[in-house]
């Protein structure tokens, strides 16, 4: 059995992710398809507009066998913590053969020659590179600037300036660095610009930001009103205004759980980040992950300013220090994460458990494979954590209290009876 591995946020999941399902296998050739997903929080920074089981959910039914969760230390780190994660736990597994992702540029070889670049540092592109730093120049542009002169293609300025290439030499510079046997593959995407607010018109794929958007104005419910001509029901215009975009399964989904599972956004966590602000000085907040001195004396300074997540955000971010990076410290400083851990991470290159989301019936043999190979336990519940190292149960403990966290704000939003994390089912389809 050939197995093909996706790292994916699904936030929320749309027709572009179930063409990368089905493009990864044929391009590999894959018979299964194992998705490690991040859970409740993601890479950018905020909460996912909607739980991890509901959005495996859909993944399964759209064509994946396993969906496992990113630990939320690697979802909420940098895009180089975040495919280290990614990838080193794909590689734990033992059985996953390549690894497909999508790219602006869907070049492989372009990637990969930045990659090694990047996961060597020969030490005349660490001189090229100090050179740009002391102008002054920023980190990332920095960086283009010195591997352009190193590989002497300017044009690698242009493919590093894209957030899905950039992603894509992470996850190949992961595989490098950890000598893993898996395979990259890479497919040109098809949707519509990363960040663009606005649905596709001409047939392409919309972006999720642009779905995520249409739902915080989405008005008072998504669910089927019943009010019509012989009990026929009728799509909001919202959902209809989605139909085109999310594949059947997702709509029904997200019908039926609007209001009471859905949407969830970083404002929502706007009282609990500045309670813990409140508790915070400069000294401690540097403890946390993404916290230099000056973001904290920043923080610190404009406290009083502060109105909610995303506004604190928009005023701390400077030219040097992104809206993202920002967003992503204040996580952490909400779920504890600290910078400690990170360098433990980056020692270790692993993770130390599989945590299974769902499955899907039929490929059980994938399961098989992983209980025979894997070099880290595989998680169907959590009573089994028995078997974990002490990091491994400190890494597994920050992903229940993330959850608990998530389920409360959707608990109190929704006013819905609050599901702690020991007592959510495997989805199973």
């Amino acid at each position: 059995m050939k197995i093909v591995g996706l790292i994916t946020e699904y936030n929320p999941f749309h027709n572009g992710h179930e063409y990368h399902i089905q493009k990864s296998k044929e391009v590999t050739g894959a018979d299964a398809v194992i998705v490690v997903m991040s859970g409740n929080f993601v890479q950018r920074g905020a909460p996912a507009i909607m739980p991890k089981h509901l959005r495996a959910k859909v993944a399964l039914k759209s064509g994946a066998s396993l969906v496992l969760e990113l630990p939320v230390c690697f979802s909420t780190g940098s895009a180089e913590y975040f495919a280290q994660g990614a990838v080193a736990l794909l590689d734990s597994l033992g059985c996953v053969d390549s690894l497909c992702f999508g790219s602006e540029c869907g070049e492989i070889d372009s990637l990969t020659r930045i990659a090694q670049v990047l996961a060597d540092e020969p030490e005349d592109y660490r001189m090229i590179l100090r050179s740009y730093l002391k102008e002054g120049i920023a980190f990332p542009r920095a960086r283009e600037r010195a591997l352009s002169d190193y590989l002497k293609d300017r044009s690698l300025s242009r493919i590093l300036s894209s957030p899905n290439n950039t992603l894509g030499v992470e996850y190949i510079k992961a595989l490098i660095r950890l000598k893993s046997s898996i395979r990259p593959y890479t497919i040109l995407r098809k949707d519509s610009r990363y960040h663009a607010d606005t649905l596709e018109t001409d047939g392409g794929f919309s972006s999720a930001t642009a779905i995520r958007k249409l739902l915080l104005f989405s008005g008072s419910s998504l669910r089927t009103d019943m009010d019509t001509p012989y009990d026929e029901p009728k799509l909001s215009s919202v959902l209809t205004r989605l139909e085109d975009h999310v594949p059947p399964e997702c709509v029904s989904l997200l019908e039926r759980t609007h209001l009471i599972r859905y949407p969830v956004y970083s404002n929502d966590f706007s009282l609990l980040v500045k309670y813990q602000l409140m508790q915070e000085s400069r000294g401690t907040l540097t403890r946390y992950a993404d916290i230099s001195e000056e973001l904290a004396n920043r923080i610190m300074k404009h406290l009083n300013d502060f109105q909610n997540f995303d506004q604190f955000c928009d005023l701390l971010k400077t030219k040097e220090v992104t809206y993202s990076r920002i967003s992503r410290a204040l996580l952490h400083v909400i779920l504890g994460i600290r910078s400690s851990l990170f360098e433990q991470l980056r020692e270790d290159r692993m993770v130390h458990y599989a945590r299974m989301l769902g499955f899907v019936r039929k490929d059980r043999e994938v399961l098989s494979l992983i209980k025979n190979r894997s070099s880290v336990p595989l998680i169907p519940k959590l009573s089994d954590m028995d078997a974990l190292s002490e990091r491994g149960e400190q890494m597994l403990h920050l992903d229940i209290f993330a959850s608990n966290l998530y389920e409360s704000v959707i608990s109190n939003k929704f006013k819905t009876p609050f599901c702690n994390e020991y007592s959510h089912p495997l989805v199973i389809v």
